[in-house]
């Protein structure tokens, strides 16, 4: 897409984040699972998706209010801005925003 919002051009420039664990937290506390993963760049909340049961990424956004997401899966560098429903195919991560590798539920 080539339409922007200034929460993705100011995400852009951000102070790195550092990722509040390897998965989600909420996920992780409850013993819970997840399909992929997101890091808030403006706290540095690692939440899961949308296709996730428990849907916490975007939960942290409406109890929050931080706009931009970006994938915190290794190998995928998207952005998303949750206020003004816009994707950006490329926001590439800051030192220490990466994930390391996939990290997977713990199974139960």
């Amino acid at each position: 897409m080539d339409d922007t919002c200034a929460h993705l051009t100011a995400a852009g420039h951000h102070l790195p984040v550092k990722p509040s664990g390897p998965g989600c937290v909420e996920c992780l506390a409850a013993h819970g699972s997840w399909v992929h993963l997101r890091l808030c760049l403006a706290c540095g909340h690692v939440g899961c998706c949308d296709n996730s049961p428990s849907r916490h990424a975007t939960k942290h956004f409406h109890d929050s209010k931080h706009p931009v997401i970006r994938s915190y899966e290794p190998g995928e560098g998207w952005a998303y801005c949750y206020q003004d429903e816009l994707f950006l195919e490329s926001l590439p991560a800051k030192p220490g925003e990466a994930a390391p590798r996939h990290f997977d539920p713990p199974r139960r």
